[in-house]
Formats: structure tokens, C-alpha cells, sequence
């Protein structure tokens, strides 16, 4: 069983797609951190296959009965102004039908200033983003093999502009009880807008990540890897902070190699006490990392804590996420059993 759900894995992440990473697609804010519990491992995780109702804005292979009327609720501060939030529910209809989920994204970018071509004052705007998502997971009959997908419905408001899109995610994820290993695949934003802002049809955030994860046997911690953006080989791109010149004046050009250009796909994270009431989280995201280093200076960027606290039905999760000296997140997330 364990070979077919490799090989099942190997054979959706082949599916001929192009895309671009970062700022050359509508709608990022799909692909911000849901909850405290995801970023304080590095982001994008997809293995967590548990009570955490969050799991599933990132895999919907991950909805289960576990979650049922569990409710959750996160929120931080971004960059300057920028706030954004996420909130999950879960219900099981019944142990045949399984469980349905519901969750929403949002994302207020604050006030900006605005001038005409002149530069003159005009009248301060806003602009905010929004999604609401609807999931189900399904158990292949006999196996351990679980396929989800959320429906997505996507609303933009950038001062006087406006766009409305739809997007479909489909995940994957083989749970292998024997030896504690989740290996996942999640599809993300497969979709089109419906209405554009000005005219021109954009393209979205598609994305295509794989990841696996194991809970030790004698050691409490439960690790993971996550490999992200597989959609497309070259993430790295050519700092010209880097670049070298020599002596008569030529100039060679930083140029990341086939390692380095691999790791910008990794993201690793590790959780600490996973089946206790009290959990510590710890994650690297590579590609932040060397997207945001600094020549003469360590910014420690790429590196993500949190912890996780039970009280009753009450969860309480917090994590910290390290950019640069001048801006790094925090997320605030709380999670209650309504049964």
C-alpha cells in the first residue's frame, strides 16, 4: 500500500502545468500562513491529519470526522497596516457521509494615500481581499488513501477596482497508522476570475506542494517536509548584490546553483509534544530565507516558532515568523470543541 500511495503522489505531481512564483498573479493573500500551528512550522504544510480545523484551507484531504464542530478563529498583523484572518468550521453529517467544511480568508492591505499624476492629495482609499471556501474530503473504499477538494470563491476590492474569481483546490494524503507517515499532495487555486479588474484577465496563485511527515516512535516529535511550488523548477532568481567584479572592470554574475535553487523548495518543521496539551513548534523556510538575507548582516530570516496550549475545549496557538530586522508576523489563533 505504501508503494501505490508513492506512486499515486508521483503521478499527480506530473501533470503538465506552468506558473510564476510571487507577484505575477492575482490573489496572493490565498497563499499566506491559515493558522499559528502552520507558520510556526514554515508555512504550507499538508500533513497534519488530526482535530485542527485549519488543516484543511491548505489540504481538504484533511477533513475528518475529528474536527467535527470544532471552530477556529486566527488573526495578525502582516506588514505596516496590512491585517489579515482566517476562520474554519467542520461538521460530520454523519460517519456515511462524512464531514463538510467551511472556511474564509481575508486580508485588509489599510489606508493609503491618494495623489494624482501630479502628485497632488486627492482622497485617502482602501483595499481588502476575501475568500470563502467549502470542502469534502472522500476515503478511497479499502485503502488509506484520502482525496479532498475545496470550492473557492474570491472577492478583491483595490480602491476603485474590483475583481471576483473562483478557484478549486484537490489534495491527497495517504496515512500510514503503522509507522505514524502522512505523505500529502495538495493542487492550490486551479481557477480564473470571473470579472478582472481593469479589462485583463490575470492569472492565479496556482501551486502545486507535496510534503511528509512522521511522528517518532520513541522521541516526542512529530517532523515535517514540505516541497513547495513544484510547479515549477527555477524559484531562484539572480541578486545582483552578489554579483562580482573583477579587476579590468568585468563583472560576473551571481548566478544560485542547482542546490541552492533545489532548497528554495523546502520548508522543514518540527512539533514538539504533538499528543500532549502543551506543544512547541519550530520551522525553516529556505526560500524565505535566502529571498531575504542580507549581504553583511544575519536577519535570521526563514526561521518560525509558536506554541500550542489546551485548556478543556479551548486550544490557544501563537506563532512568530521571521522576514527581516524591520517586519516580521506574529498570529494569534484560538480553537473551541462546540460539542
Amino acid at each position: 500500500m505504501f508503494k501505490k500511495a508513492v506512486f499515486f503522489i508521483l503521478l499527480l505531481s506530473n501533470v503538465p502545468v506552468f506558473s510564476q512564483v510571487g507577484g505575477r498573479s492575482v490573489y496572493q493573500f490565498l497563499n499566506l500562513m491559515t493558522s499559528p500551528r502552520q507558520a510556526a512550522m514554515g508555512g504550507k504544510v499538508i500533513t497534519i491529519y488530526d482535530h485542527d480545523v485549519n488543516q484543511p484551507l491548505f489540504n481538504p484531504a484533511t477533513i475528518n470526522v475529528d474536527m467535527d464542530n470544532h471552530l477556529a478563529v486566527n488573526y495578525g498583523n502582516y506588514f505596516g497596516e496590512i491585517s489579515y484572518g482566517t476562520a474554519a468550521y467542520a461538521y460530520t453529517w454523519d460517519r456515511r457521509v462524512q464531514t463538510f467544511h467551511a472556511g474564509v480568508n481575508y486580508i485588509n492591505y489599510g489606508t493609503f494615500e491618494g495623489r494624482d499624476e501630479n502628485g497632488l492629495l486627492t482622497s485617502d482609499f482602501t483595499g481588502s481581499e476575501m475568500a470563502l471556501s467549502f470542502g469534502y474530503a472522500y476515503n478511497i473504499p479499502w485503502t488509506d488513501i484520502y482525496l479532498g477538494s475545496n470550492l473557492k470563491l474570491i472577492t478583491s476590492t483595490l480602491e476603485s477596482y474590483s475583481s471576483f474569481g473562483a478557484a478549486l483546490d484537490i489534495g491527497a494524503i495517504y496515512i500510514d497508522e503503522d509507522n505514524d507517515i502522512n505523505i500529502a499532495l495538495s493542487i492550490r487555486n486551479i481557477g480564473t476570475q470571473i470579472t478582472t479588474y481593469a479589462g485583463t484577465r490575470e492569472n492565479l496563485p496556482f501551486e502545486i506542494i507535496a510534503g511528509i511527515s512522521q511522528e517518532m516512535e520513541h522521541v516526542p516529535i512529530r517532523w515535517h517536509l514540505t516541497l513547495e511550488n513544484l510547479q515549477q523548477w527555477n524559484v531562484a532568481f539572480t541578486n545582483p548584490v552578489y554579483n562580482e567584479e573583477s579587476l579590468d572592470g568585468t563583472v560576473k554574475e551571481d548566478k544560485p546553483s542547482f542546490v541552492n535553487n533545489a532548497l528554495r523548495h523546502v520548508i522543514i518543521g518540527a512539533e514538539l509534544f504533538p499528543q500532549k496539551s502543551f506543544n512547541i513548534r519550530l520551522g525553516y523556510n529556505f526560500r524565505r530565507g535566502q529571498e531575504l538575507k542580507m549581504e553583511e548582516q544575519r536577519t535570521f530570516a526563514g526561521i518560525s516558532a509558536g506554541v500550542g496550549l489546551k485548556m478543556g475545549k479551548l486550544r490557544f496557538d501563537y506563532s512568530y515568523s521571521r522576514f527581516t530586522l524591520a517586519g516580521n508576523t506574529s498570529l494569534f489563533g484560538v480553537m473551541i470543541n462546540l460539542q
